[in-house]
């Protein structure tokens, strides 16, 4: 059973279509059977039935009266008609006034417990066969003869079944055969209407693997929902492999002038033979070490919100619990604890849909760059406006002069990753988290002369009311 449900799951859809409309006909071939071989049975009777009638009429007809008694002639017309039916048995019994049988076979008897059966129709047996039997009768109003003759005559029922059977099979016929045009018009119309399918299937084995560019839209309304995942698949795809691709350039490029100099220290310390300098050397290698420590934890970071921009699940964050975090953390004690930290967040929720650890690292790497490069006090806080909602982190210092900020926006707002091994990629990581939840990154100076960096985003519809 498994294997066959397995089977099933994985036919065509031409194939499908094919068995569902035989399914139906199949269905709907034995109702019409049972209906042909009804309106077979009733017309077989009508038809029958009036030969019936016919004859007992015509022999109803030939009765004369001669000297008070009834002379019969039965006339050859009568049996003509009833002959159109060869493989039946014919019967007939004309009946007197006075019940007895005046010509025929007595074993014709008309149904009793009944209203005396004067005209019409009865089923019977002719000999232990089936048999159909129409009674006429003739009013005699004379001197010599006051009263009403039956005619009854009988006809078993091969024929009437064999033109049944006829009606229904030629029904059959006509079912099956415009049963077989219908599937094979309707695997046409499936594979006319996935020819589209096919186009986009032919389309894709033949593309670059490094081609990512969306698919053309302008396909069939039902596909354009294939389509348009297909390409949201691909973009997801593309922005992957552009974070990889950044990543190990980044790398690359980053990583090989801070090596160097550890490979030159090394070099220097092995050939040195004074202390004082040794000791020097040693701390140089120190310093550069944690250099480099800090950098590989900043474009790790960098590649882990990228990927989590596009395969984290949106959820309410409420950004006064990333401030909060954040602060709570202390890593600008252990970087500069001469600076002064300061928390502001307020009782009202600033709610967002967007991934938690993306924002905390974001809102991290800008703390850290206001306790590197800014002055104190620093402050942190999460606050929310009609439509707006921020976490940002303002220092006391004058920020980067214009020509630097301007160059910086430009830079994060093409998209690109920051070169540089210190605040730019920092401000990189907190631009890449701002884009992959549709905010923004805004670098600015404050009336009071300060400079703030905040992550805005559009708060959620049911908090900003």
């Amino acid at each position: 059973m498994t294997d066959l449900l397995r089977r099933l799951s994985t036919l065509s859809l031409t194939a499908r279509v094919a068995l569902g409309i035989a399914f139906l006909l199949i269905f709907g071939g034995v109702i019409v059977s049972i209906a042909a071989f009804a309106y077979g049975r009733e017309a077989a009777r009508t038809a029958y039935d009036r030969l019936l009638l016919g004859a007992a009429t015509d022999i109803a007809s030939a009765i004369t009266v001669l000297d008070g008694r009834p002379e019969i002639e039965l006339p050859v017309s009568a049996f003509e008609l009833l002959a159109l039916a060869p493989d039946d048995r014919i019967g007939y019994r004309i009946i007197g006034p006075d019940g007895e049988t005046l010509t025929g076979y007595d074993e014709l008897v008309v149904p009793a417990g009944r209203k005396p059966l004067n005209e019409g129709f009865f089923d019977g047996n002719f000999f232990d066969e089936p048999a159909r039997f129409a009674v006429v009768s003739r009013r005699f109003a004379e001197r010599t003869l006051n009263g009403t003759i039956k005619v009854v005559v009988g006809q078993t029922l091969l024929a009437r079944d064999a033109m049944a059977y006829e009606i229904t099979r030629n029904a059959l016929y006509v079912l099956a055969a415009s049963g077989l045009a219908m599937i094979l018009l309707s695997v046409v119309v499936v594979r006319s209407v996935l020819k589209p399918l096919e186009t986009i299937a032919g389309g894709l084995s033949r593309r670059d693997p490094h081609d990512l560019t969306p698919l053309d839209t302008s396909v069939p309304r039902e596909t354009q929902v294939m389509i348009s995942a297909l390409n949201g698949f691909m973009a997801r795809l593309d922005r992957q492999m552009n974070s990889m691709r950044h990543l190990i350039s980044d790398t690359a490029h980053q990583l090989r002038t801070p090596v160097a100099a550890l490979r030159a220290q090394a070099d220097l310390f092995e050939d040195e033979a004074d202390l004082g300098r040794k000791e020097k050397i040693v701390e140089r290698i120190q310093t550069r070490s944690a250099s480099l420590g800090r950098l590989l934890d900043q474009m790790l970071a960098q590649a882990l919100v990228i990927h989590r921009g596009d395969s984290a699940r949106r959820e309410a964050v409420d950004m006064r619990d990333i401030a909060l975090d954040v602060f709570e953390d202390g890593d600008h004690v252990v970087l500069s604890p001469e600076f002064d930290v300061q928390l502001e967040i307020g009782e009202r929720p600033v709610i967002v849909m967007a991934d938690e650890p993306s924002l905390r690292e974001a809102l991290k790497n800008l703390l850290n760059n206001a306790v590197k490069y800014g002055a104190s006090p620093v402050r942190v806080g999460a606050t929310q406006t009609e439509k707006c909602a921020a976490i940002w982190v303002e220092d006391s210092g004058q920020g980067p002069v214009d020509e630097v900020l301007a160059e910086l926006g430009n830079r994060f707002n093409k998209g690109t990753l920051s070169r540089q091994a210190s605040s730019g990629l920092g401000l990189a990581i907190a631009h890449s988290v701002a884009v992959s939840f549709g905010g923004e990154l805004k670098l600015e100076r404050t009336e009071r002369g300060t400079f703030r960096a905040s992550l805005e985003f559009e708060a959620a519809p049911e908090w900003t009311s």
